[in-house]
């Protein structure tokens, strides 16, 4: 898990184009940041203070590590913060509390000169000097743009503590200021209904079919149904919604978008289900069509492997009945491959195609992670990935015990 978290974020610090990098665009005055132009003339507008208040907002005054290990919650991070400049030679500065109306007051040493009754001991404070702001301006200002010379000291209260992924935080989303927990709770109703869907569906109609065909091997079944799954394997989910917005829902046979109907709070309970089924059977097409064949090959191919073997053609010869000798002997063995998805099953939680619920304006949380990319949400994409990925090693936990129950040949004694 953690080797996980660590690489996924350091691939988003280091890949170009971030959030921060877009901001600085805008502030620099020019299209890619970059200017052979005087200060005046590119309409440049970047302060040494507003740098560092920017690399602050997107967590990039420090290092990378560092940052990771606030992310994970090993270290302390900073929860409120204000800042303030000394004007000229002022041996002190005023520095407005976040969300009131006083003001602490502290002097070039770091230390607290004044503060309300209040705010007494809340805050600890941090000075940079003009060579710590050069460091943050060296490090993302490129081109001929020199730092003023004359920089003003900043001053920073702060409020720290540990906030981080160790205590159940994934962090407030950059664009809607909302807790990035909350904003997947919200939507993971949507995934788990088309996933719970997904997975009967699936078992409900691979495993009755790859038995069949494994049975009636090269007849016109067997060589029928091998047309139609391999033909909705080959079609993406994501181009068969296109077709079917255009052809299908465009036409009124089913709605164009939207998990439920507008009325969908006005209805019956029975007409809550009608309305969510109505809603969902395109997305659903859309989801099913390139799964059926994955696992009606995988029981058909495994199936006809151990119908095969010697043991199933001594049960026979012993007596047993055909479909005991499938039933009871050689089923419970094809599926040991099966039972090593199983574990796939528990990222129902947080599924969802993000092209097909784009197409088919479903908000879960494939549109969540779509727009997240977008908008070049890191805080909403990390959280994502890192349920993802526990679920993905909480699945592989659950796949090892399934083929211990269902593998003969594992026993714990």
């Amino acid at each position: 898990m953690l080797g996980i978290t660590f690489v996924v974020f350091m691939i988003m610090r280091l890949a170009p184009g971030g959030p921060m990098e877009e901001d600085l665009k805008k502030l620099m005055g020019s299209a890619d940041g970059k200017s052979n132009r005087s200060r005046e003339e590119s309409g440049f507008s970047l302060k040494p203070d507003t740098l560092v208040k920017l690399a602050e907002d997107y967590d990039r005054d420090k290092s990378h590590v560092w940052h990771y290990l606030e992310w994970l919650g090993v270290v302390r991070r900073d929860e409120k913060r204000s800042a303030a400049l000394f004007e000229g030679d002022a041996p002190t500065t005023e520095i407005a509390v976040p969300g009131t109306v006083d003001t602490i007051s502290v002097n070039r040493q770091g230390a607290i000169t004044s503060c309300p009754d209040s705010q007494k001991g809340l805050w600890s404070v941090r000075i940079q000097t003009k060579e710590d702001q050069a460091k943050i301006w060296k490090k993302y200002v490129k081109g001929p743009f020199e730092m003023p010379l004359i920089t003003p000291t900043r001053a920073v209260i702060y409020q720290s503590g540990f906030h981080g992924l160790l205590q159940g935080k994934l962090g407030k989303s950059m664009s809607y200021q909302e807790p990035v927990a909350t904003m997947y709770a919200k939507r993971m109703p949507i995934s788990i209904f088309h996933g719970v869907i997904e997975i009967l569906i699936i078992y409900g109609i691979c495993l009755p079919l790859g038995i069949i065909k494994a049975i009636k091997h090269k007849t016109w079944i067997d060589n029928a149904s091998s047309v139609i799954v391999f033909a909705g394997y080959a079609i993406p989910g994501y181009a068969l919604g296109s077709l079917v917005m255009v052809y299908v829902c465009a036409k009124g046979y089913f709605p164009m978008g939207g998990f439920t109907g507008e009325n969908f709070d006005t209805l019956s309970f029975a007409g809550k289900i009608n309305d969510l089924f109505y809603h969902a059977a395109m997305p659903l097409l859309c989801y099913l069509v390139s799964a059926f064949a994955m696992t009606t090959m995988l029981v058909k191919n495994n199936l006809m492997d151990h119908l095969a073997t010697d043991y199933v053609r001594t049960a026979v010869a012993k007596g047993v009945s055909f479909r005991n000798a499938v039933f009871k002997h050689a089923l419970r063995n094809s599926l040991i491959p099966l039972a090593t998805t199983i574990g796939g099953l528990v990222g129902i939680f947080v599924s969802g195609s993000m092209l097909i619920e784009k197409i088919f304006d479903i908000d879960g949380i494939g549109l969540l992670q779509y727009n997240a990319l977008l908008e070049r949400d890191e805080t909403v994409t990390m959280g994502g990935l890192t349920i993802s990925a526990l679920l993905l090693l909480l699945g592989n936990i659950i796949s090892d015990f399934a083929v211990a129950l269902v593998d003969p040949k594992i026993s714990y004694e």
